[in-house]
């Protein structure tokens, strides 16, 4: 009877190692897919079904702008039809993908960021370079079996195109891009004594917000009378770190995948954000809530989000989320992000992309490439662009007579030409020059995490009283290390996300799918064991 349970505990440690590493490996990357081989021609007497994971922020608009192009698409190409799986957020996306590829089930054509792409590329040919798609001579960008008015390659903005390129290949196509923005509430600083510099900069923003928080007796902000007020609110965070570092000439990462976060620079930036957070003056999305309810409700003076997100910004914002009576009257600026050096901005470049899953056809990706290359045309570039602050992709697009049109009705009415939402855009037109973007590697989206973590600790620590200090900062940076994996060292002060890390934190999803499988190999296995000894029983 021993030995039989030795047996058994051995089957199952055993089935549960082989199991979790099998499963590991599918979720990771399957093996087996050739390389994606452009096909001579495109097979149009077969008929296609893929599948198209896209985002929108609840935008009806938005998503009527995804089914118009899919019908107008399959129009052009009636033997294939794209099914359309929307998507509130994309981390969501990220984590669909990761547990899909397990069962090799991914999407055909995905909205998605390049950080996410580097974690996909674990698994071999599982994402498809497209730089031989690109200058193919019939159904390239531009080619001439494209059924559609397709953009040449450099008629994509480069700096846009850039971004897409990582590990030696263009894993991407840019969709649409957008930048950060700081949303103010004029009325407000001009009360307070203060007049807009030309240039934000963080000493300013710091300075008024603190005058901001002046009460009168009975509690009440003397700037607008109100109890509640937060007068800087960053939405994301991991932003705002990534800006801060670059604009000091900071380290944050490098291409190589070395990660130069956790530094002294970083720390003072920390300490600034803690005494600001102490005194009441700045606050997070995590923490508060969405910076445009604060802003329109009276309650914020600078409000830092994406220019994607300028409809929801100002007095008179088209998709508000607080009820009207909440909103106070005011006259909104759109600014670029506070800066160090208001002669040498710099702000992040960010925005979807689209990428290309391989699959065992390569008749498939190229239905998938052809439906992905429809999506830079003008009439979806400049319908989707004009739902949000979002900017064209392609010069094909800028310069067309109808974006043209549409940006100098900027305030006609408070919908289509929301002079917010115009002028956010515009503020990314006229400082495509000063934007960067961050290296991407694979751990790059932990990196991206863990940067935002630290100023969102940083804050929660001093809303419930604890020291900020000098051991505060040495646990936080190991905390932060340790939750984000980010924990193999290349050095002093310098970390790696290759090895055990480079996959970052599992999504819940997956550790389910994971452990799950792991569980039934479990079960095979031990029936496997005791059908052995039963049988080696009946012999004796």
């Amino acid at each position: 009877m021993k030995i039989h349970k030795r047996l058994l505990s051995a089957l199952s440690v055993t089935a549960l190692t082989v199991g979790c590493c099998a499963v590991l490996t599918g979720c990771h990357g399957k093996e087996g897919l050739a390389a994606f081989e452009i096909p001579e021609e495109f097979d149009t007497s077969r008929g296609y079904e893929i599948t198209f994971w896209a985002k929108n922020d609840t935008n009806k608009t938005q998503t009527a702008i995804y089914e118009q192009a899919i019908a107008d698409f399959e129009a052009l190409y009636p033997n294939i039809t794209v099914n359309l799986r929307l998507y509130t957020d994309y981390g969501k996306i990220y984590n669909d993908v990761i547990t899909n590829i397990a069962t090799d089930t991914t999407p055909n054509v995905c909205i998605t960021y390049p950080d996410h792409i580097a974690t996909y590329l674990t698994g071999s040919n599982l994402v498809v370079p497209l730089e031989d798609l690109f200058t193919n001579e019939k159904y390239g960008l531009g080619g001439r079996e494209i059924r559609f008015d397709s953009p040449q390659t450099e008629e994509i903005i480069p700096q846009f195109l850039d971004e897409c390129s990582f590990g030696g290949h263009y894993y991407a196509i840019p969709y649409m891009r957008s930048t950060e923005a700081c949303y103010i509430n004029k009325t407000y600083v001009e009360a307070l004594g203060y007049t807009l510099p030309d240039v934000l900069t963080w000493d300013f923003v710091w300075e008024v917000s603190e005058a901001a928080m002046a009460q009168d007796a009975e509690g009440n902000y003397l700037v607008n009378g109100q109890k509640v007020l937060i007068p800087f609110l960053y939405k994301s965070t991991d932003n705002m770190m990534i800006q801060m570092l670059k604009q000091q000439d900071a380290g944050y990462s490098t291409d190589a995948g070395e990660l130069l976060l956790f530094n002294d620079t970083t720390e003072g930036f920390l300490r600034t954000i803690a005494e600001h957070a102490e005194s009441g003056a700045f606050s997070t999305f995590k923490i508060s809530s969405y910076p445009a309810n604060f802003l329109n409700a009276g309650q914020c003076i600078f409000a830092v989000d994406s220019t994607a997100g300028a409809t929801w910004m100002g007095t008179n914002a088209p998709l508000c989320d607080i009820s009207p009576d909440k909103v106070v009257d005011f006259e909104t600026t759109v600014m670029a992000i506070p800066q160090f050096d208001p002669e040498h901005p710099q702000m992040i470049s960010q925005g979807p992309s689209v990428c290309i899953f391989n699959k065992a056809d390569p008749q498939e990706v190229l239905a998938s490439w052809l439906f992905a290359q429809y999506l830079l045309t003008n009439d979806v570039q400049i319908a989707y662009s004009e739902t949000e602050g979002y900017v064209p992709v392609t010069s094909k697009a800028q310069s067309s007579s109808e974006y043209q049109d549409y940006l100098s009705r900027c305030g006609e009415d408070n919908s289509t030409y929301y002079d917010i939402k115009i002028q956010a855009a515009g503020l990314l037109l006229d400082n495509v020059d000063n934007t960067f973007v961050t290296p991407v590697f694979n751990g790059s989206t932990s990196l991206r995490d863990a940067a935002g973590q630290l100023i969102e600790t940083t804050v929660k620590s001093v809303n419930r009283r604890q020291t900020v200090d000098d051991a505060f900062f040495e646990k936080l940076y190991d905390d932060t290390i340790s939750l984000y994996r980010l924990d193999q060292s290349d050095g002093p002060g310098t970390l790696s996300a290759s090895g055990k890390t480079e996959l970052g934190k599992l999504p819940a999803t997956s550790v389910i799918l994971l452990s799950s499988l792991a569980g039934i190999w479990c079960l095979i296995l031990l029936y496997l064991a005791f059908q052995a000894v039963k049988r080696k029983r009946i012999r004796q």
